[in-house]
């Protein structure tokens, strides 16, 4: 990453952005000089051609463009210099006028809270069942939603492979109002263990049917018998003796047949041998925090909208 923040790259877009300013000023001195100099063609036979010939007949005459074209482009180069002088667009260089879009965007994003902060303390005030209740809020909370959250949840908010579906009552840390906003707030992240070197192969194997038996899935019996003790012993701990999970440390249950990333042998077994570190490994990313994004008011409105996907608000009062 330290090579794109070097200073190479702020001196490359220096070079190259008034290297082709130049080269366009150039062209058109070289294009305006030719033009003078060049001697009409012999009387009787008209403006030459370029030689490029396309359809037989279709050719490409050889006049100088336009004074007004010209002109125009030297227009351009002129605004362009001055563009760059008063405004950031030479790699690190300011402008003078000390224009930044992230200024700009904290102070247009200032002024929109600004102005719509009473509605925000206005359901901040209320319950998040009432809020969820309430059609403006819901609204309001579906378009952050597909802004803030889609990317991961789904646009349905049906989840994905490693993703949760924030629609079927099924929660890994809780679905209550409060834990809902405590994990949009501050985020999640989840690690599951590696404990393919602790059990083994077999033991893996044995493991995994017990697992599936769980929740009814087609298993080896025997393998499942011999899976049990093993489970107890270094599974239990996160996901209970009876597979049910822990909402404390966000361990899913193993009963009901909702599986985060599938529930095919295959899966199952890497996800023993492996573990799941959501967050941590490069093909998921932790659940961001957004409190500094979107703020008390925002998340309050997110929450009571993920609250109401897989509930039925009452009305509000």
């Amino acid at each position: 990453m330290s090579d794109f923040t070097s200073g190479f790259w702020s001196w490359f877009v220096i070079v190259v952005t008034l290297g082709s300013i130049a080269y366009c000023a150039w062209l058109l001195l070289v294009t305006a000089r030719a033009r003078a100099t060049a001697s009409p063609p012999a009387a009787g036979k008209g403006v030459e051609t370029t030689g490029h010939t396309w359809d037989g007949d279709l050719a490409e005459y050889n006049n100088p463009l336009p004074r007004w074209w010209m002109w125009l482009f030297w227009i351009t180069i002129v605004f362009s210099v001055v563009y760059l002088v008063l405004y950031p667009g030479l790699g690190r260089v300011p402008g003078v006028l000390g224009w930044t879009s992230s200024d700009a965007h904290v102070k247009e994003s200032a002024a929109v809270d600004a102005k719509i902060k009473p509605l925000y303390d206005k359901y901040l005030a209320m319950d998040l069942k009432q809020v969820a209740a309430d059609p403006q809020a819901r609204a309001m909370g579906e378009r952050l939603f597909l802004n803030q959250c889609a990317q991961c949840h789904g646009s349905d908010a049906g989840g994905s492979r490693g993703f949760p579906n924030l629609r079927d009552n099924d929660w890994l840390f809780g679905g209550a109002p409060e834990t809902i906003r405590e994990s949009i707030t501050n985020g999640r992240m989840g690690v599951m263990p590696a404990l393919g070197p602790v059990l083994g192969e077999d033991g893996t194997k044995n493991v995994v049917a017990y697992v599936r038996s769980l929740s009814g899935l087609a298993h080896d019996s025997l393998r499942a018998q011999l899976g049990k003790p093993a489970f107890e012993q270094n599974c239990a701990a996160c996901h209970g003796m009876d597979g049910k999970g822990n909402q404390a440390v966000g361990a899913p249950n193993l009963t009901d047949q909702i599986w985060l990333y599938g529930s095919s042998e295959a899966t199952i077994a890497e996800g023993i041998n492996k573990g799941r570190h959501l967050g941590i490994d490069e093909a998921h990313l932790p659940m961001p925090a957004h409190k500094d994004m979107l703020g008390a008011g925002k998340i309050q409105i997110v929450a009571a909208y993920v609250w109401g996907l897989s509930n039925k608000p009452g009305k509000a009062p």
